[in-house]
């Protein structure tokens, strides 16, 4: 039986807009090995350990007469090398070029009709070393048990793991009568996805719509949110389909520094300063900045309990934050910050990916669709900024015998988000990816150095 894409796995399908493309992405720097490391050589580990991720060869189906939410399939005429490119820069290739060269790649959206993932080798940077830019479309690693490709081309070792021989054969692809057969054996194994699919189109619009209405009030109730809206800000604008990209390098080892000295958590201290940076941002365009000026902010955390800490797939939650820019005492700030954290977490004040799924969850997709879209609108009046903070090893990785020196997150941008900012922090490093709109946010490396500057005034006060 072929396997279903779930509720809020095509709900980032149905958000998918022009403006709005649904990848999430990275970027990683890596010095190649003395024995080189190429084109050739990255194609042949991809098809060493691709193995282990089958959803890499599988495509979305659509199921006829949208009965049901589609599913995934083998990809006949699956091409390794139509998903890993090669790029180079002119040498010796800047920093500054690599930015805009993962800007304008992740502007373009990944074909739908075969697996929806690319990975870029890009050459020419300067000092010797090469980069991966990565594109995987949300719908595949947002999954309960989902794992990344990047995650599998890593070792801990410059010696390549053998992962074992990999002998694939696709299965054909189901058949029409095969794909209705199984939406209607879904329906009958679980009644309550069925919603008013054989009612009239009048009263099913207005089924559709309390359904919808009811979703939303139930998000709003889940996360406690207050009744008045996120401020008015330029992160919030209309934007575009192209992009730019900034980063920020910070080391972890500051961040714990700030939180010996001040207590809360490394979160608390990454968000403090993420309030300072952007408080300077908007001093530097001159916008009007008052003592009780405020940046709600959409902060993921992972809450797996301490038996989950092993296992695949995400338990996250995510909290509405009002980062107090109006604030220019980093002291006060951070204590202002982990005082708001804790009094989430002990309230229960968070909107988990269970509520998420409520406002697409229903069937027919259709709905999916609908709820999707209102979450979209929604999302820009509870929020101005997502902020996600990822752990990462503390050791160095390789890949393919090339270690790994940096890694900088991509994350999609909501429709009327001129930016996200993402960081993972990997073997003492903290790294920011700023994906931002190309109009709205032509300053965003701005933003990336003061992020760099206000950690530094964090650390003056320890």
């Amino acid at each position: 039986m072929a396997d279903r894409l779930s509720a809020l796995d095509v709900s980032f399908l149905y958000l998918e807009e022009p403006t709005t493309p649904m990848h999430v992405g990275g970027l990683v720097t890596l010095q190649p090995p003395d024995t080189g490391f190429d084109y050739d050589k990255l194609v042949a580990l991809i098809e060493a350990r691709i193995g282990l991720v089958p959803r890499y060869r599988q495509k979305v189906k659509n199921i006829p007469g949208h009965l049901a939410n589609p599913v995934w399939v083998d990809d006949g005429d699956f091409d390794v090398t139509y998903h890993v490119r090669r790029s180079a820069l002119p040498r010796p290739g800047s920093d500054a070029q690599l930015r805009d060269l993962v800007a304008r790649l992740m502007s373009r959206r990944l074909d739908r009709h075969r697996p929806m993932w690319e990975i870029y080798l890009v050459e020419g940077l300067a000092e010797g070393r090469i980069a991966l830019i990565t594109k995987t479309h949300h719908a595949m690693v947002d999954g309960r048990s989902a794992v990344d490709l990047g995650q599998v081309l890593l070792d801990v070792s410059p010696i390549p793991r053998d992962t074992g021989e990999d002998l694939w054969m696709p299965l054909p692809e189901p058949g029409l009568i095969n794909l209705v057969a199984g939406a209607i054996g879904d329906y009958i194994r679980r009644p309550s996805a069925v919603v008013d699919t054989v009612r009239s189109s009048a009263v099913d619009v207005r089924a559709t719509a309390g359904r919808v209405v009811g979703a939303v009030v139930g998000l709003s109730a889940a996360a406690r949110l207050v009744t008045r809206p996120a401020p008015a800000s330029p992160l919030n604008a209309k934007i575009g389909e192209q992009r730019r990209f900034g980063v920020a390098r910070t080391s972890l080892d500051d961040y714990k520094r700030v939180r010996k000295t001040h207590g809360g958590t490394v979160n608390d201290v990454v968000l403090a300063t993420v309030s300072l940076a952007l408080r300077n941002w908007l001093l530097s365009r001159g916008e009007p900045v008052t003592p009780k000026t405020t940046v709600r902010a959409m902060v993921p955390l992972s809450v797996r309990t301490e038996a989950e800490q092993g296992s695949l797939g995400n338990r996250v939650s995510s909290y509405l934050v009002d980062l107090p820019v109006g604030e220019a005492n980093p002291k006060v700030v951070l204590a202002q910050i982990s005082y708001s954290m804790t009094a989430h977490k002990e309230s229960g004040q968070s909107v988990g990916a269970d509520a998420l799924i409520a406002l697409s969850g229903f069937a027919p997709p259709t709905l999916h669709s609908m709820g999707a879209r209102v979450a979209s609108g929604f999302s820009r009046r509870l929020f101005n900024v997502v902020v996600t903070n990822v752990p990462g090893p503390q050791f160095p990785l390789y890949a393919g015998g090339a270690k790994l020196l940096e890694m900088f997150p991509v994350v999609p941008l909501a429709k009327g988000q001129a930016v996200s900012i993402g960081l993972t922090s990997y073997n003492g490093g903290v790294f920011y990816g700023l994906n931002a709109d190309r109009d709205a946010m032509g300053d965003v490396d701005v933003l990336g150095a003061l992020i760099e500057e206000s950690l530094d005034a964090l650390l003056d006060t320890v």
